[in-house]
């Protein structure tokens, strides 16, 4: 019987570093960090400010580059590789969320998802709209980000970041800015996308954020604790 092989998992992070120099000064912003995440996993990244949280999650988007170890999505390395090939593998595999910055302000809400699916290829109005529907924005779809709540902005900017249908979901302080009830709603929401099979990673300080996940990496001085 032929042996069946285990699928790789959605994201794998090997040793990764990360170093910035600026005259004679030099910051070791990751120091060896490694991380397999699986499908359906909620994994919160945990620290201090400056300990590495979104330096990482740059590299695991493949927004930055580390200077030693490989990222790899669904078992396709997307470190160190040409930064076009980069953005294609992120706007095909990866979705992100950011604390402010998801929306562009000039586009409806609509309009905002319609364009992240284009620059994954996939166009989808039915899926669009069943994100609106998901995320009880079904009536605010035509309206420019200026005009919505910061709850209805969260909501709206963690539906562009799930328009490509992604493996994996990188979010850096989604909840920084909201009220406690707020937060709860988009915590609930990613717990959600978890359990429908996407791996989730959220680098916070919320205790909250902490609470709510599977598991926790903490990073001290881009070390692991």
């Amino acid at each position: 019987m032929a042996a069946v092989t285990a699928a790789p998992p959605p994201l794998e992070a090997t040793e990764l570093y990360r170093f910035y120099r600026a005259g004679d000064e030099e910051t070791k912003a990751l120091r060896g960090v490694s991380l397999a995440v699986a499908a359906g996993e909620f994994v919160a990244v945990t620290g201090p400010s400056g300990s590495g949280k979104s330096t990482l999650l740059a590299c695991l988007a493949g927004l930055d580059e580390p200077d030693g170890g490989t990222v790899r999505v669904g078992g396709v390395r997307i470190s160190h590789r040409p930064q076009a090939e980069r953005t294609a593998l992120r706007a095909r595999l990866i979705g992100m969320l950011f604390q402010s910055g998801n929306l562009l302000e000039h586009l409806t809400v609509r309009a905002n998802i319609d364009l992240a699916q284009r620059l994954a290829g996939r166009p989808d109005p039915t899926w669009r709209n069943a994100l609106l529907d998901a995320l009880g924005l079904a009536g605010r779809g035509r309206i420019r980000p200026a005009r919505l709540s910061g709850g209805e902005s969260a909501r709206a900017g963690l539906a562009v970041a799930l328009a490509n249908r992604p493996a994996v979901l990188l979010a850096d302080e989604p909840t920084g800015e909201l009220d406690r009830r707020t937060e709860r709603r988009v915590l609930d929401l990613l717990r959600d996308q978890a359990d429908q099979g996407t791996a989730v990673i959220v680098a916070s300080h919320s205790p909250a954020v902490a609470a709510a996940a599977d598991r926790t990496l903490a990073l001290d001085s881009g070390r692991q604790a």
